[in-house]
């Protein structure tokens, strides 16, 4: 038998937990200090929250089947569409806005890479009710704080800004119609993965010929504001939200981590505003983190649309990229004190030590097993423990037991009554 984890997951042994653990509580963290509460759904959804726009990557990589019951249900291979059928279960008790994030398990059947396996957990911060790009900014303020906490700085990683808005503004000079706006989305972001004339059929069906393509790659590698003005206009809807972004980051403090990139539009066919992404400046991995607006999410399952705006991180890059920066924590073992019962006849009393010990809110093992004092000590220090409590027959009768401080080496006997 194969005792590996399937191809694309894994096993998380109590070292690796440790690990993912710490960064889960620096999620967490930040957004609390957000003012974000935690939500979850079940991992298993109906096949169908998924089926949105053919040529979507996400609709090949689904972990889909069909389950006893003949229902056709997937593994969720992302958070943002579980939000949408959740806030429309809500309706209209829903408190708007609402400030909601998410650490759940992702599943994508997908080629594997550095940083891309085919399950990860993915920390999603999402804004409901907010048309403004104020939304989009407290989410890059979150995403920075994060990459600060975990001591990333502005000259490690950048996060590149733009918008939906800017190639749609693109495509419709060029005559393309709007319905296949979505569908040019999908082919442009993917420019960048594949080979031109491998999608050189899937653009000739949306009506592209090779100079819409060149005039539309040509729009898409500006790099700042006014290049972008000079291409549609000052008073355009995207050059305008771009700048009060911008102006906005500048207050948060968070100018130096963002860049403008027209060329980021984002894989997911629900985008419809400001998108953004961010990425390793030492350009080794893919990127870190990324997300948009979605206002027309809510509509394509039967409900009324809400504006709303997300993203999602993963864990699998961000742990790759702290792993080059040397910045990834030593996490030993802790434990607060270990207990031995230096013979079977103070069992009992060992027993009520360790009960006594773990109702004052102490991390206490108790040795099972008859175990000599020189084994004791060598397994406290695997499991990092402060303190070795020694239960001895004559300590016991004379109403103490002999507690051993690990660090410092001294020991000392406490009365039982006052463990």
């Amino acid at each position: 038998m194969d005792l590996s984890s399937p191809r694309g997951t894994r096993d998380f042994f109590p070292e690796d937990l440790r690990l993912r653990t710490w960064l889960f509580e620096h999620f967490r963290a930040v957004a609390r200090s957000f003012g974000f509460e935690e939500y979850d759904a079940p991992v298993l959804e109906s096949t169908e929250l998924y089926i949105r726009k053919a040529g979507e990557e996400i609709t090949g990589q689904l972990y889909n089947f069909e389950d006893k019951g003949g229902r056709q249900v997937t593994l969720r291979p992302e958070m943002t569409p579980t939000l949408a059928r959740m806030v429309l279960q809500k309706g209209g008790s829903l408190s708007l806005p609402a400030r909601w994030f998410s650490i759940p398990q992702c599943w994508r059947y997908e080629r594997m890479t550095r940083g891309r396996k085919r399950e990860h957990y993915q920390w999603n911060m999402d804004v409901i009710g907010v048309a403004g790009v104020e939304a989009e900014a407290e989410l890059l303020a979150a995403i920075a704080a994060f990459f600060a906490r975990v001591g990333l700085g502005s000259a490690d990683i950048g996060i590149k800004v733009s918008s939906r808005r800017v190639l749609q503004g693109v495509v419709s000079g060029l005559g393309v119609p709007d319905e296949h706006f979505a569908a040019v989305c999908v082919l442009v972001d993917k420019l960048e993965k594949v080979p031109r004339e491998a999608i050189a059929g899937d653009m000739a069906a949306l009506g592209l010929d090779d100079a819409m393509v060149d005039a539309i790659i040509d729009a898409l590698s500006l790099r700042d504001l006014d290049g972008l003005a000079g291409v549609l206009g000052a008073d355009h809807a995207a050059v305008v939200e771009l700048r009060r972004l911008f102006a906005l980051a500048e207050a948060y403090g968070i100018a130096d981590w963002l860049v403008f990139d027209a060329s980021v539009v984002r894989g997911l066919a629900y985008y419809t505003g400001v998108v953004f992404e961010a990425f390793d400046r030492g350009a080794t991995l893919r990127a870190v983190c990324g997300g948009g607006r979605y206002d027309r999410l809510l509509s394509t399952f039967g409900g009324a649309d809400q504006p709303a705006c997300g993203f999602g991180f993963g864990d699998v890059v961000i742990l790759e990229l702290l792993k080059d920066k040397g910045l990834l924590p030593d996490l030993p073992p802790t434990l607060d004190a270990i207990v031995l019962p230096l013979g079977e006849d103070v069992r009992d009393a060992a027993t009520q030590v360790a009960t006594t010990l773990r109702s004052k809110g102490q991390s206490v093992e108790l040795v099972l097993e008859p175990k000599k004092m020189k084994w004791a000590f060598k397994h406290a220090t695997r499991r990092g423990a402060r303190t070795l409590v020694i239960v001895g027959p004559d300590e016991w009768a004379a109403g103490t037991v002999r507690v051993k401080d690990l660090e410092s080496g001294e020991q000392r006997d406490v009365a039982v009554g006052d463990l």
